[in-house]
């Protein structure tokens, strides 16, 4: 058996370690537009389905903070011709495309973007048979400058200084 570090820097954990992180509680949020940031990103691949083959796939976390606390949101663009005006969308809501202006996809620049988006709850049941629901981004809105400046002046002025982003 392979023993692995298990120092705090090496993020793994020994069998004897003390524990008291009890995760955070999921927030829905409620429809509306919000500033997120990127705080994850994934090269992943799509199985495929009944209109799109297997292809490679962004899984991307989005994070957003909120008065009631911090949302993460995950959501996937596929890198699939007919789906490439998302893939677009994504790019410009962060200020790294121009409408209609040609892009090479700079994934190394996605982590930490910050960007708004418009996001709505969605009910689904799952294979517990179970209703569960979940954050979805239902689009992504052109990237503002003067929003931007604008959302992260009023977090201040609110004292959520953390507000949206770090």
């Amino acid at each position: 058996m392979t023993e692995y570090n298990s120092s705090p820097a090496s993020g793994c954990m020994g069998w004897d370690d003390v524990i008291e992180d009890d995760g955070q509680e999921f927030i829905t949020l409620p429809e509306g537009d919000y500033a997120f940031q990127v705080i994850d990103f994934e090269r992943g691949r799509f199985p495929g389905g009944r209109k799109i083959p297997p292809c490679n796939m962004a899984s991307l976390t989005l994070e957003v903070r909120t008065p009631e606390g911090t949302a993460h949101i995950r959501t996937d663009l596929i890198l699939y011709h007919s789906l490439e005006w998302k893939i677009s969308s994504f790019f410009r809501s962060i200020g790294e495309k121009e409408k209609g202006k040609r892009l090479a996809m700079n994934w190394d620049r996605v982590i930490n973007a910050r960007g708004r988006a418009h996001f709505k709850p969605r009910t689904y049941v799952g294979s517990d048979g179970q209703e569960h629901t979940v954050n979805n981004v239902d689009r992504f809105y052109d990237y503002d400058a003067e929003k931007m400046k604008a959302i992260e002046k009023q977090a201040i002025m609110n004292g959520d200084e953390d507000l949206p982003f770090d």
